[in-house]
């Protein structure tokens, strides 16, 4: 098609439009404010996904961080903090309904939240000095607050280490204990679920509890 004929055919649409517009008009606003609607609906929508991926950046260089914080950051944490923390792990592991509860009337218990596969859990947190040993006490005292808020699963989280004897109370009892070693993993983007399978594990062997002590006095 040539120049010519495109400006014939042009100059006809706009005669057309002049002689008619008093029937078209209607048609031909409505389709101007459709197209400006759309203009503008296209522009929202790519406003709003480049809003949500730096959103999605954020909060995947949050997670980062707080996977790449040393546990000595975590030891001069407040016990709060340290609550707010393992809230916030269980939060990134897909746990829902996480909430801290504790304080002075906690009934045992500072985090509660759903696993990703829907089971209840309870959860306390001790932040003591490394040196320190989670006595089996304390251990009951969760079970009873597994009880209270009919909880499916218990879970104890703690920057130190329990004692053999509290140790083999939480595997008989069916309780997680999330001992320092495996907070370190937790807290580096291992998830809690996966902790579960070694659970009464790793706090290591003679050695390991040699160097502990040579570490923190203990």
């Amino acid at each position: 098609m040539g120049a010519r004929q495109i400006v014939l055919g042009g100059g006809g649409l706009l005669l057309i439009l002049v002689v008619f517009w008093s029937a078209v008009w209607p048609y031909v606003v409505g389709g101007v404010l459709l197209s400006g609607l759309a203009a503008a609906g296209w522009w929202l929508w790519r406003a709003d996904r480049r809003v949500r991926a730096r959103d999605r950046r954020w909060r995947q260089e949050e997670s980062v961080k707080a996977g790449r914080r040393a546990l000595a950051d975590v030891d001069a944490m407040t016990g709060t903090e340290f609550e707010e923390l393992v809230a916030a792990l269980c939060r990134r592991d897909g746990c829902t309904e996480v909430r801290r509860v504790g304080g002075s009337h906690d009934n045992g218990a500072d985090v509660l939240g759903r696993l990703p596969d829907g089971r209840t859990m309870v959860i306390q947190c001790k932040r003591y000095a490394p040196s320190s040993t989670i006595a089996s006490r304390e251990l009951r005292d969760l079970l009873g607050a597994k009880v209270h808020f009919q909880a499916d699963v218990a879970v104890f989280v703690t920057t130190t280490r329990f004692s053999r004897p509290s140790e083999r109370f939480a595997v008989e009892h069916g309780i997680l204990a999330v001992h320092r070693d495996h907070l370190g993993l937790w807290n580096n983007g291992t998830s809690l679920l996966s902790l579960s399978r070694v659970n009464g594990r790793g706090q290591g062997d003679a050695r390991h509890r040699t160097r502990w002590k040579q570490a923190y006095g203990k």
